[in-house]
């Protein structure tokens, strides 16, 4: 099936010298990470979800091929805590329709605070179009249960594997994809810190192994300071082979 490496953002001013020269515009800097990457998680879709026509522009400017990956808005997650999901996934779904073929995987993330709620995912994921592919990333570990890993089966959305400081790092495939965000090896904080090759090669075994069981995988580096995400996902897809 294969993998597909990329990065939790593109714009980052810090990433000069790193992926893009000193003085690109904002507006520039999609298409030259596109040159390098073949996928990308959107984050800013978090705090504002963007309009039904900005999903058509990507979808006509991104080259062929690249996928890209957006996290669900946080008045979904966060503020109504996936109660009453109907309105936004509606728009959701609309929004999917219009990026096409640039379709990566729509990813929930889940407040901290929020405890097992098996009746409350699973209304979720029942109300989502079939052919959207989810992942959930839980931040609480109640979650962390057979029982949930069988109910994500059911509906075809992945857990979302992490890596991160104190968040459980569960090697769970609940779908016919894998999806794995890299928050960073810091121990003590999130987003921080480089891969070690030891780590990024641990990782790219993963990576066979999953591939190998026929799953497509997705991976987006969230460790986005000094570059380390770049820096991190271009040597994971060199330990790999290209892809």
């Amino acid at each position: 099936m294969g993998w597909h490496i990329g990065t939790s953002g593109w714009s980052y001013d810090h990433w000069e010298h790193v992926l893009h020269p000193p003085g690109t515009p904002p507006a520039r800097r999609l298409a030259l990470y596109a040159r390098t990457f073949g996928t990308v998680e959107l984050n800013a879709s978090f705090y504002r979800w963007p309009r039904d026509a900005t999903f058509a522009g990507w979808r006509e400017r991104l080259p062929e091929g690249f996928l890209l990956s957006v996290k669900a808005p946080r008045g979904l997650t966060h503020a109504k805590k996936l109660y009453a999901s109907e309105a936004w996934t509606g728009r959701i779904a609309g929004a999917w329709h219009e990026l096409g073929a640039r379709r990566g995987v729509l990813l929930v993330q889940l407040p901290p605070a929020l405890g097992r709620d098996d009746a409350r995912l699973e209304h979720f994921l029942a109300g989502l179009p079939p052919w959207l592919r989810v992942a959930v990333e839980f931040r609480h570990d109640s979650w962390v249960h057979p029982g949930v890993f069988a109910l994500l089966r059911r509906h075809g959305a992945a857990y979302c594997v992490m890596s991160g400081a104190g968040l459980p790092c569960v090697l769970e495939a609940t779908a016919g994809f894998v999806y794995v965000r890299l928050h960073g090896p810091d121990h003590h904080h999130l987003y921080a810190g480089s891969y070690p090759e030891a780590d990024l090669r641990w990782w790219a075994d993963r990576i066979r192994e999953w591939d190998a069981a026929g799953r497509e995988v997705f991976v987006y580096f969230n460790n986005d300071g000094h570059g380390y995400a770049v820096r991190n996902a271009l040597a994971l897809r060199s330990l790999l082979g290209g892809g």
